[in-house]
């Protein structure tokens, strides 16, 4: 997606996906709360509560925890198909299921450039960044990192 400010240039990193995802010193996930029985939406909901026991349509946008658990994750020793990004040469990456500490959901996403794949374990802490999504890319996404690193 292209950066919106008339200003910026073609070299100007901007977010792959406008509104999921703030960036800056503490940068989170954006999500929506449920007014009426308070179930937290990933991506943000627009419409009604997804919550199949309520039919509220009063949601507000919040922040999501910045810091959650590894519920699970998976090495990708191959290249995606196109239309997906992938560094050349290709190298290895993870992504990761994280159970965020406030909400109790789970958010997948990449984990970040120059984490240690092989020390990557269940339960451990993570914590969310954003990072190109490939090196040398301008679409920022959000990623997981080991808490600490």
């Amino acid at each position: 997606m292209p950066p919106t400010d008339p200003a910026a240039t073609a070299a100007d990193p901007a977010p792959a996906v406008e509104g999921w995802f703030a960036t800056g010193a503490e940068p989170h996930l954006i999500g929506t709360r449920c007014v009426a029985c308070s179930t937290y939406h990933f991506p943000p909901e627009t419409f009604s509560c997804r919550n199949p026991h309520c039919d509220s349509t009063s949601l507000e946008e919040v922040p999501l925890s910045r810091r959650g658990r590894m519920w699970s994750f998976a090495v990708n020793q191959y290249a995606a198909p196109p239309p997906s990004l992938n560094p050349d040469p290709f190298e290895p990456y993870a992504v990761a299921a994280v159970e965020l500490d406030e909400e109790r959901m789970v958010v997948l996403g990449r984990v970040a450039n120059g984490d240690d794949l092989s020390a990557l374990r269940v339960g451990q802490t993570m914590e969310i960044t954003v990072e190109p999504i490939i090196t040398g890319a301008n679409e920022l996404v959000w990623k997981w990192k080991a808490a600490g690193s």
